[in-house]
């Protein structure tokens, strides 16, 4: 488990050296977080009614935006609020989320001509959330492993927000070397994370946020992985010199504090 403890510290670099790792010709998308919640005061509220309902607005509105690059929705599995729902939105620009909401505006009159049932449907499904909720948006880092799966699969996501320092040692040569030798030698070789993102704070209640994004098959996989990673880490760093030379190296860019969520995405609310 001691590579995982490393892990964690190597990937907190990226949110640190974000603005000096990232040309000008440098490529990332932006990352809309939207975390809404349930209803619990709906004597209604059943999961399968609910899901039907996400289902026809993805089908008549989000698969047809071609502004929103990928999306997901991802519901409480282990996290400190059994109401939460995610709805997760990736565009190529930030210019593109305005671009979007016009184009999403159109398409909602364009599936619901008429006013009345428009106006009945968003009352209905509205029914099924709370008044209250929260938006992050996230830059994209470089170090990605896109998951590959039909979207009527569901995903066990294991996410991690750790925090960066506010240590000016380092630099950006130091920080993409490190980055760069860990998901390729570990990250990568990895066969149960069916997919790996990292995500960078861009606006939102905490600039220090750093996020990386598990996907496993399982609950169970998770364990799994960390100690596959723990393997592939001490073959790679043969010897205990090597693993304390990278420890040193890591130390001064992150802070020890995170935070661990487990959701489950929702089958068919994939893109």
């Amino acid at each position: 488990m001691k590579a995982v403890h490393y892990k964690n510290w190597l990937l907190i670099l990226g949110l640190f050296m974000f603005t000096t790792v990232f040309s000008q010709e440098d490529k990332f998308d932006y990352i809309t977080v939207t975390k809404m919640h349930f209803n619990l005061n709906n004597p209604d509220l059943k999961f399968e009614d609910w899901q039907k309902l996400e289902k026809e607005y993805f089908d008549k509105v989000t698969s047809k935006n071609d502004l929103v690059i990928r999306h997901n929705c991802l519901t409480h599995y282990f996290t400190d609020d059994n109401t939460e729902v995610l709805n997760v939105n990736v565009y190529k620009s930030w210019e593109d989320i305005d671009k979007a909401g016009n184009k999403t505006a159109d398409l909602v009159k364009n599936a619901w001509p008429n006013e009345n049932e428009r106006k009945a449907f968003f009352k209905k499904l509205r029914s099924y959330y709370a008044d209250t909720h929260s938006d992050e948006i996230y830059a994209s880092m470089p170090y990605t492993k896109p998951l590959n799966a039909k979207s009527d699969e569901s995903f066990i996501y294991y996410v991690r927000n750790s925090h960066f320092s506010s240590s000016d040692e380092g630099s950006s040569d130091e920080f993409d070397s490190l980055m760069k030798e860990f998901f390729e030698n570990v990250t990568m070789k990895n066969d149960l994370i069916k997919g790996y993102y990292t995500l960078a704070h861009a606006w939102g209640s905490d600039k220090t946020d750093f996020l990386e994004v598990f996907v496993v098959e399982k609950l169970g996989d998770i364990d799994e992985f960390f100690k596959k990673e723990g393997e592939l880490f001490e073959k790679h760093w043969k010897t205990e010199k090597e693993r304390e030379d990278f420890d040193k190296k890591m130390n001064k860019y992150f802070s020890r504090h995170h935070s661990d969520y487990i959701y489950r995405s929702v089958k068919g609310l994939r893109k």
